[in-house]
């Protein structure tokens, strides 16, 4: 299965998993083995107004199918940031599947460091630090391009005041191939 058509297939399992839940008629899904290997996937749903939701998978412990039909029926009414989708709205929606690479661990001698090693739009970053893990996938580095504000921003994500820092942050980064609806465009922070 070429790149073009591996994308095509897991939005329309995105699209097709979250219709289905809403009761809605869907396109039959494709079946392949590509969609047999255990991957990690983001889902990620916007409408005009920017973010409706993104939820994911950092590890690879499901099939590539099954994760992102998990991953696009968590996003659409699991998110906590937003109320389910709603029918009406579903058809203003666009979406965005994130194929994660294998996650590598980063050592670091402290932020400026990390912040020296950061890729400005190629990594993804996730941050560990007392049992809890946030991660920011490439995609925000368009809403957060200085390297600063995207470390920053993690850390409140984490729960961390923004200037912290400690031996004990556990840093991982990791690439992703994406594919989107069109009208699927650059908005608020995944």
């Amino acid at each position: 299965m070429s790149a073009q058509d591996l994308g095509c297939t897991l939005l329309t399992i995105a699209r097709s998993a979250i219709g289905e839940r809403l009761g809605l008629a869907v396109p039959e899904v494709p079946h392949d083995a590509t969609l047999q290997r255990r991957s990690a996937t983001f889902v990620t749903l916007r409408q005009a107004s920017g973010l409706r939701g993104c939820i994911g998978s950092l590890e690879p412990l499901r099939p590539l199918g099954l994760d992102v039909r998990e991953n696009a029926i968590a996003a659409a009414f699991r998110d906590p940031r937003f109320a389910p989708l709603a029918a009406d709205e579903f058809g203003a929606t666009a979406l965005e599947v994130s194929l994660l690479s294998p996650a590598e661990p980063i050592e670091v001698c402290g932020e400026q460091d990390l912040l020296g090693r950061l890729r400005p739009g190629i990594d993804g970053l996730t941050l560990e630090y007392g049992g809890s893990r946030a991660t920011f996938l490439p995609q925000v580095w368009q809403a957060l391009p200085d390297p600063r504000d995207f470390l920053s921003s993690l850390k409140r994500k984490l729960g961390l005041p923004a200037g912290f820092w400690d031996a004990d942050v556990a840093v991982r980064c990791y690439t992703v191939t994406k594919w989107a609806e069109p009208g699927f465009g650059p908005g608020a922070q995944a």
